[in-house]
């Protein structure tokens, strides 16, 4: 089935940024930080949702807050970006689609970026603010950790830390487009380059460099989850678009985490890019995608 015209959005703000990134290979951080707030665009306003900003364990946040929300069950959304760009503000209306589906609030970390703050600055802000929130009340089970792309990862990561730390895990996890493989070695990345509009194996490789830093391994489980043992995982729901050069890095996980004996549900959407829930409000397939997260999360 071909794509909507709405899903060519997407395609065209990354290749957009792509050809920008082509022409100035010396771009700074801070320029490609403001290139990567574009991301908010497509994305329309989710109806009846409310925001707040807030410091939670000492990270600034956005909360999103859907009119007739349970709150006594929040996300804690970490945004993609490579862990170097992307924010709580480019992110937040997707937060706030994903929390206005599940009938939840939401809380959107601008977490410590890399290189400032490589690894594994941003898996001890999302950690903190998870203890925070345990703290202000919230059960373990009423949480739900997300992301998207290197926030995938982190929405893996952190309750892989939790786990090794002896605290009660979330209910369940929400991936997107989740970014995991730090050697670079999917066949994806190679089958899928002429069709995925912004991630290459170039801007992987940068990306992972700043991340990791001078000490951090690509093999390290919490930098690599695909490296990791996914016994006592909570339920998981992957989401990936079968255009997109990170897309086994989602199926590799849903392979992993199911011969552990994980409740997983993964979804691959014909035609679609990046982290297409971008597209939320815009285009039905990402609108669709919605829908079927938040059957699967209501369904528990």
């Amino acid at each position: 089935m071909q794509p909507s015209s709405e899903a060519d959005f997407l395609r065209a703000l990354y290749q957009g940024w792509s050809d920008r990134m082509a022409a100035n290979p010396a771009m700074t951080i801070a320029d490609l930080r403001g290139l990567f707030d574009e991301w908010q665009q497509p994305t329309l306003e989710p109806e009846g949702v409310t925001y707040k900003s807030d410091t939670v364990a000492g990270v600034e946040a956005i909360w999103a807050l859907p009119l007739d929300a349970d709150t006594r069950k929040v996300i804690l959304y970490t945004h993609g970006g490579g862990f170097a760009v992307g924010s709580a503000a480019s992110h937040r209306k997707l937060a706030g689609h994903l929390a206005r589906h599940l009938g939840v609030t939401a809380v959107v970390l601008d977490y410590r970026r890399a290189p400032e703050h490589p690894f594994p600055a941003q898996i001890e802000d999302a950690t903190a603010v998870y203890r925070e929130l345990l703290a202000r009340g919230f059960k373990a089970q009423d949480i739900t950790t997300s992301g998207d792309s290197a926030g995938g990862n982190l929405a893996i990561s952190t309750v892989l830390k939790l786990r090794d730390d002896g605290v009660a895990l979330p209910g369940a996890v929400i991936a997107f487009s989740p970014w995991l493989d730090m050697e670079h070695v999917g066949k994806t990345l190679q089958t899928n380059a002429a069709t995925d509009a912004l991630v290459s194996k170039a801007v992987l490789e940068a990306m992972s460099g700043m991340f990791l830093g001078e000490k951090g391994s690509r093999t390290n489980p919490l930098a690599n989850p695909l490296k990791a043992s996914y016994t006592g995982f909570p339920r998981l729901y992957i989401t990936a678009g079968s255009l997109e050069t990170l897309l086994d890095n989602a199926t590799d996980l849903a392979g992993i985490a199911k011969a552990a004996g994980v409740d997983v549900t993964l979804s691959v959407v014909d035609g679609m890019q990046h982290v297409f829930p971008f597209l939320a409000g815009r285009a039905v397939e990402a609108d669709d995608e919605m829908r079927r997260i938040a059957q699967w999360f209501k369904g528990a």
